[in-house]
Order: C-alpha cells, then structure tokens, then sequence
C-alpha cells in the first residue's frame, strides 16, 4: 500500500514508518519537526516538511502522495501544557486534524489510522478498561483527542472514510534504529534510564500512598513495536471503530525502577514526593478487542524487555538525534 504518515518523525510515527517499510509498503512521512526530528524519518521514506498552518498545505501533500491510506500521529501530547496552553491542543489536534480528514474525503482515501490514547476515557470506572467504558476526559488533551475521534465518526457516516482509531498509554521500548527523544520529556522509562546514564541524580516518585501493592501508581506499558503492529494490522479493509491497546499486566512505578536497575546493572536513586493531581491509582487497557478482530498478538509484553530495547537505544544515543 501507499500509506502517508503524519508525525513520522516522531517517536511512535517513526517506528510505525519503519515497519511499514519493512513489509514491502510505500511511505510519505509529512511532519513540521515541531517535536519530531529529521533524522528519525527512515531513509526509504519520501519526506515532506509539513506547514499545516499554511492554507492547502496539508490537502497539496496528500494530493501529491495520493495515497492508499493515512496513518496520523501529529499531535501535542503533553498534558500538563494542555492545561496551561488549551488552544494549542485544540488548534493542532482538532483544527488541523479536520483539514487532514477533508483531504482524505477529497483525495478518495480507502483507510484513515488515527493515534488517539485512553486519556478520552478520563478517570476509569473499572480497570483492565473497554471500549465500551464512558468517554470523559479530564484536560485539553484527552478533550482534543475526542472530539477528533467524533469527527471520524461523522465523516465515516457521511463519507464513508472507513477508519480505526486506536487507544493507548504507554508507548515504551525503541526498535534496533529508532527510539524515544522527546524535547521535553514525561515519560518514566526514559527518565528513569537518565539516572543509568549518568545525566541526572535521581528520578522521582510522585505518590507513595495509593491503594497499589507497593503504593505506587500502575500504569500499562506497551512496545513501540507491537503499537506499530497494531496500527499496520488496522490497514485491513473491512476493519472499522475504536480499539485499546495494552498488556493487561500494569506495573507499578517501583517495579518499573527496579526494573531499569536490572537491565542496566546500575543503582537508580529515586526520591518521593506527594501525589500529582488527577493521577488515578491504577490504569491498564484491555486489549482482547484487538487481538480477537485484528488478529493483534504483541511480542513484548514483559516489562523487562521493553525496558532493554529501550536501555540499548540510549546506550548508542545517550543524547538522543543529533538534530
């Protein structure tokens, strides 16, 4: 197929559009580097620097690559901005998701893949979480993510741009040539692996006192590898909706630490501090949807495999892309 990746520079985007290269599919990766970064774009990709804020941009790549598909994981993802900073989320993950839809409507595209996450879900009434859970977000993020996911299901309606639209948390690990460098950085892993190399102290424990085992959050970590299996498996034609994406095992914060001790051979001071508003005790996505339908089986389920993959990136790139 020929498929255009939005935010292929990014982490996820990045190491989908590597799988999809090394299954024989043709890939247009169009990103304005904003967070992504120019050599995480494999080299068998055609790239095309993104203005989505110029008028007809995004419609002129599309047109341009006339693809089979879309995959599109464009979007700012921090949730803390989103609250600080609303309009930056609805602006790049609603105003210019529509004009990527109205150039998929306008260019006859067959599939449309869209990166969402569980924070549409907000806080869960039950845990592992379904599909079929209440959608109530809490910030601008989980909000702009929604109402995104709204859109497809209009335009599948009125359209017929059939879509599946996946959620998760977690993205962790690296593949053998691409890995995780985000500018400002809120992942665990990857924090805590900053500690093994030596480029801080300590990491930091938010919340000691949760209803958990060991009293800290738990949260469900998922290989970047497996969600670009995922997303590769939704090209399907026929397939069609909402679809989580997790482990079903979550593990707590210690675990995770204890974890990066084990594979990296190293101590990794960790430092408490009190709990950080609106994080729930437990999160942790059931996936039985995606393996029953699109026939999903991830390859990296435990925790300490995600963490080596991740540790042996960092290790060749300890300052992450030179770019």
């Amino acid at each position: 197929m020929n498929v255009f990746v939005t935010g292929g520079a990014g982490y996820i985007g990045s190491i989908c559009v590597e799988e999809l290269l090394n299954a024989g599919h043709q890939v247009t990766v169009y990103d304005n580097l904003s967070e992504g970064h120019r050599s995480a774009v494999d080299s068998r990709a055609v790239f095309v620097p993104g203005k989505p804020e110029q008028a007809g941009d995004i419609l002129g790549a599309v047109k341009a690559a006339w693809p089979d598909a879309i995959m599109h994981f464009a979007a700012n993802a921090l949730v803390g901005e989103s609250m600080k900073n609303p309009k930056k989320y609805f602006h790049n993950n609603v105003v210019n998701g529509l004009k990527l839809a109205d150039a998929a409507v306008a260019c006859g595209v067959k599939k449309f893949v869209f990166s969402s996450t569980c924070a549409t879900y907000g806080p869960p009434e039950r845990v592992p979480m379904t599909e079929d859970l209440p959608q109530r977000p809490i910030n601008p993020y989980g909000e702009s993510k929604l109402m995104f996911e709204k859109v497809l299901l209009w335009y599948r309606e009125i359209y017929g741009l059939e879509f599946i639209a996946f959620r998760y948390f977690n993205a962790a690990g690296a593949s053998g040539q691409f890995g995780e460098h985000h500018r400002i950085e809120s992942h665990l892993i990857p924090n805590v692996l900053k500690v093994a190399l030596g480029q801080a102290r300590q990491c930091e424990i938010y919340g000691t006192d949760y209803p958990t085992p060991d009293g800290t959050c738990i949260r469900d970590y998922i290989h970047v590898v497996d969600l670009a299996q995922a997303h590769m498996l939704g090209l399907q034609p026929g397939k069609t909706g909402f679809y989580n994406l997790g482990n079903g095992d979550g593990y707590s914060v210690r675990q995770v630490i204890q974890t990066c001790e084990e594979i990296t051979g190293k101590k990794i001071p960790a430092v408490e501090k009190p709990r950080r508003p609106g994080d729930p005790p437990r999160l942790v996505a059931a996936a039985a949807k995606a393996i029953n339908e699109l026939g999903w089986k991830p390859k990296f389920p435990k925790l300490e495999d995600i963490v080596a993959t991740a540790w042996a990136w960092h290790k060749r790139h300890p300052n992450g892309y030179p770019d």
